[in-house]
């Protein structure tokens, strides 16, 4: 039998918004009578117009784009819009999975000769550009942080491309919100955890249990000096919720 703990976890803070519908969390607060609260601790802001002349980037120049998120598709074609650009009927979109493929419909007309997606991985993905490398330049459509592999990759492999930064990640305000009230707090960026030394640069962390998930998260949990409580994905769980809910049970 595990040994009970000085300190139960009885209220976690998830830096996600809530998710719609059910979700594994409900399980959890119910199977351990838990409260859980969600709280995304970063935004995504939309670059500005004037912001992104200074790039003096065309899109009707390129004829392929990549998508890496929906986030990216909905800023290009707000972006568009507010160049008063209607892109071409040839461009080519590349999205990393079908279901952003297909969020397509809901700013072009989907022509499915015209738009190439992989399974949903990053070396399916690669594969795709590869395949299709001499279909001409490309515009990559990212955010001012983590553009991920594929720049460096489009370069190692001599692809003709420009970035286009079109969304940044900054901050939630969180100086309403009292953090020290949780037990355990969920991280699942390394921006998450940037934003909460942001919103209180003087954090104690004392007895709360901080789980974070991927390894650039983690890493960042340790370069702000807190102490890492859960790390997932492990051998034991692939998902937070399953993580935190045996977490739970191994406390006692």
């Amino acid at each position: 039998m595990a040994k009970k703990t000085k300190n139960p976890i009885q209220s976690i803070l998830v830096s996600q918004p809530k998710p719609q519908g059910r979700s594994p969390y409900d399980a959890i607060a119910k199977k351990h009578k838990v409260s859980i609260d969600f709280m995304p601790f970063i935004e995504v802001e939309g670059v500005s117009l004037k912001d992104f002349r200074k790039a003096r980037i065309n899109p009707n120049h390129f004829s392929c784009v990549i998508f890496m998120s929906r986030n990216a598709m909905d800023h290009f074609f707000r972006m568009c819009a507010e160049l008063r650009v209607t892109m071409s009927q040839e461009t080519k979109y590349f999205c990393k999975s079908e279901a952003i493929a297909l969020y397509l419909q809901k700013h072009i007309q989907y022509r499915k000769r015209k738009v190439f997606y992989g399974d949903g991985t990053i070396k399916s993905f690669k594969e795709l550009l590869l395949k299709y490398k001499k279909s001409g330049k490309i515009l990559f459509i990212c955010s001012d942080k983590n553009k991920g592999s594929i720049p460096a990759f489009l370069t190692e492999n001599e692809f003709e491309f420009k970035e286009a930064v079109l969304f940044k990640t900054v901050p939630t305000d969180l100086s309403d919100f009292d953090v020290s009230t949780f037990d355990l707090m969920a991280f699942f960026s390394p921006y998450g955890v940037q934003s909460l030394l942001h919103n209180f640069p003087k954090y104690k962390q004392k007895v709360t249990r901080i789980a974070a998930f991927g390894p650039q998260t983690c890493q960042a949990v340790k370069d702000a000096g807190m102490r890492l409580d859960l790390q997932v994905p492990s051998k034991e769980y692939r998902s937070m919720s399953e993580a935190i809910s045996r977490y739970i049970e191994n406390q006692g």
